[in-house]
């Protein structure tokens, strides 16, 4: 590996660091956004979810995260969304559309197919002058430094910002809903985190823990 590369791939540790901090003090200057859209998912009977390119992948990773806490969720592709998919949502539910600059055209469609059918929308944007932040019923903003590659063109800090903020959401939506881990045991058996539930439930209910 070049040097120069090795410095790249260091720099993008402390580039993304930085990006999700700067997140954290700005979330704390926009607690009424946030109050509201915890407020939202924690009562909507269903929530959708829907972005383009690594906004999109961020979005599935929102949709998840939600199912995981008993809110049910599904991410909408775009292209889905204005050819049926959009019927997922009724008179009640909640839809986030997530853009960086707020103007991803494939988004506009489906801000419009919500607001006929009264679904709750939440614009995630940066920028306060689009018609994703202005035509929404909640804004939720964005804020983000600078991509990891030195044309700052990928979309790798915006990303890793966005999931930070679906992750927070859903720390506060646990709390919000009075989750809990028994509850979580039964929809999520698999893997390391379903075994550790599992014997903690059956410890539990033995009097052991």
């Amino acid at each position: 590996m070049k040097t120069d590369s090795w410095k790249q791939l260091i720099s993008a540790f402390d580039t993304e660091a930085g990006a999700v901090s700067l997140m954290g003090e700005f979330a704390g200057g926009h607690r009424d956004a946030f109050d509201k859209v915890v407020s939202v998912l924690a009562h909507t009977p269903r929530i959708g979810a829907s972005g383009c390119g690594h906004t999109g992948i961020a979005c599935r990773h929102f949709a998840h995260l939600m199912c995981c806490i008993e809110r049910p969720a599904r991410f909408i592709p775009p292209s889905e969304a204005v050819h049926g998919a959009a019927g997922f949502l009724q008179k009640g539910d909640a839809m986030l559309l997530a853009s960086r600059g707020g103007k991803t055209s494939e988004l506009i469609p489906i801000l419009n197919i919500c607001k006929r059918r009264n679904v709750t929308v939440i614009g995630f944007t940066e920028n306060p002058d689009s018609v994703l932040a202005k035509d929404a019923d909640i804004f939720l903003p964005l804020k983000i430094t600078k991509e990891v590659d030195k044309y700052n063109t990928q979309g790798t800090t915006s990303f890793v910002v966005m999931c930070a903020v679906f992750d927070a959401i859903q720390a506060a939506l646990i709390e919000e809903t009075d989750f809990h881990t028994d509850t979580f045991s039964i929809v999520h058996p698999g893997g390391a985190v379903g075994e550790r539930l599992g014997k903690e439930k059956s410890l539990g209910k033995r009097g052991l823990v």
